[in-house]
């Protein structure tokens, strides 16, 4: 798999691997904006992460944006259904009505800007192009994925 050997050249390094949820590990449901739980999950993906979150120098994390404040109890149920490997106190889910409607890519920004650096190293899969470029135009010493790799 691309990503867990491209992880595997950083050798014993400690990783930080951010992931997106929407497009990423769950697949879109077109017209339903909310009812998290009835987005299908991307089962390929998901194997494929929990393979790397045995890694030992891997720390895994979900970094994931919802519209409304619900939806944040609606996304922890469908790690919980789908993904638990997640740990719960590494899922990252912003609230845009918490935050002023601000934009997705501009909480994820911020959020990895200010995250505390301590040697790791930071990488974020996402599949949208453009909180990727905001991300790493003010996160120099980040890592940016597009979520294909994922997909072999």
């Amino acid at each position: 798999m691309f990503l867990k050997s491209l992880l595997e050249q950083y050798g014993d390094r400690k990783i930080r691997l951010f992931v997106d949820m929407d497009g990423v590990i769950a697949d879109y449901n077109v017209g339903v904006p909310y009812n998290y739980h009835l987005k299908r999950p991307l089962f390929d993906s998901i194997k494929k992460l929990e393979d790397i979150s045995k890694m030992p120098n891997v720390e895994l994390f979900i970094l994931s944006a919802t519209r409304m404040t619900e939806g944040y109890e609606q996304k922890q149920g469908w790690l919980d259904k789908y993904a638990p490997f997640f740990k719960k106190e590494n899922r990252v889910i912003l609230s845009r009505e918490a935050n002023n409607m601000e934009e997705s890519s501009k909480l994820k920004k911020d959020f990895i800007k200010n995250l505390k650096r301590d040697g790791s190293i930071i990488i974020v899969i996402d599949d949208d192009p453009k909180i990727l470029k905001e991300i790493k135009d003010t996160n120099e010493d980040v890592i940016v994925l597009k979520d294909t790799v994922l997909v072999e």
